[in-house]
């Protein structure tokens, strides 16, 4: 099994058709059955469940699968590795961001860009879950995310930068706000926030956000009422907006979601912070380019060969 099969297997696995496989790369369908026909018949196993509409992996498939897309991810880097050994920092730099974390991109963006124009940038965001699984597929090499970081596999598994933390701060419906308006400099105690309905920002998959909040109000001695959980911080800020409750959010939420109609308030009796990190996988190659924008954040120069900052 050569590595042009070991691509044609793993297209097929994860496409689950002959069809779409042939589609994507390029190929007739009948050549691409004919390689599948004969990598069953050199490993001695079958690795697709035929039956149905799609094909599916039984656990030979699963494993080989596995294998396969790991050896051309590591083909991939080395590939890419030593191209750079003669070039400058080029290509394409694949950062993820949880949505609440997307304000804090710009800058560091544009510093790099006047550093290394000709780096392009492919951008995506998404949940810890979400990241997680990009950051393993290698869909994307770095992560901008609030901490810690929830994804599968355990913490261990990344390599994590920390970065200035976010306050946290009190979000109302500017009409219904108390005097003071949430202009700058004004600020609420707890007491006065859990008068409200609390829109809360939780999801299944991730709780700090909310279980610090919660832990702030009962260690002061309060039971907000919780009106409302919902996954998007624009939800979130939306339902603010228009007079459903309060909310506690990082405050660079507002620069990401500039709603009018919110009033913004500094706590007075809580320093509750959203830690922010730089998260990428431990013990993988990262493209020059990637060591570089990570360079940004401590001053270093971004010359080491390795995956960590020295």
């Amino acid at each position: 099994m050569d590595i042009r099969q070991m691509r044609y297997f793993v297209t097929v696995a994860e496409t689950g058709q002959i069809t779409a496989a042939a589609k994507k790369l390029h190929m007739e369908q009948p050549p691409l059955s004919r390689q599948m026909r004969m990598i069953e018949e050199e490993l001695g196993a079958t690795l697709f469940d035929r039956s149905g509409n799609r094909l599916r992996l039984t656990p030979a498939g699963e494993r080989l699968r596995e294998r396969a897309a790991g050896l051309l991810r590591q083909l991939e880097e080395t590939v890419a590795e030593v191209r750079e050994l003669d070039e400058g920092v080029r290509g394409v730099l694949s950062v993820g961001a949880v949505v609440s974390c997307t304000s804090l991109l710009p800058g560091p963006l544009s510093r790099f860009r006047e550093q290394h124009p000709h780096v392009g940038f492919k951008l995506s965001e998404g949940d810890h879950h979400l990241l997680g699984e990009r950051l393993d597929r290698r869909e994307i090499e770095l992560a901008v995310a609030r901490l810690p970081f929830e994804a599968p596999g355990g913490r261990e598994r990344y390599e994590i930068k920390p970065l200035p933390s976010d306050p946290i701060v009190a979000l109302l419906p500017a009409q219904g706000a108390r005097a003071g308006d949430g202009g700058r400099g004004a600020s609420m105690s707890l007491a006065e926030l859990a008068a409200y309905p609390l829109v809360s920002l939780k999801t299944d998959r991730t709780v700090v956000l909310h279980e610090t909040i919660m832990r702030a109000f009962a260690d002061a001695g309060l039971q907000p009422r919780v009106l409302c959980e919902c996954a998007s911080v624009a939800i979130a800020l939306t339902l603010v907006a228009h007079g459903f409750g309060a909310a506690l959010l990082p405050k660079s939420a507002m620069s990401t979601f500039p709603l009018e109609g919110i009033a913004c308030f500094a706590l007075q009796d809580a320093d509750l912070l959203s830690e922010v990190g730089l998260v990428w996988l431990k013990d993988r190659y990262l493209t020059r380019a990637a060591r570089r924008f990570i360079a940004l954040f401590d001053g270093s120069d971004g010359q080491s060969g390795g995956c960590g900052l020295s």
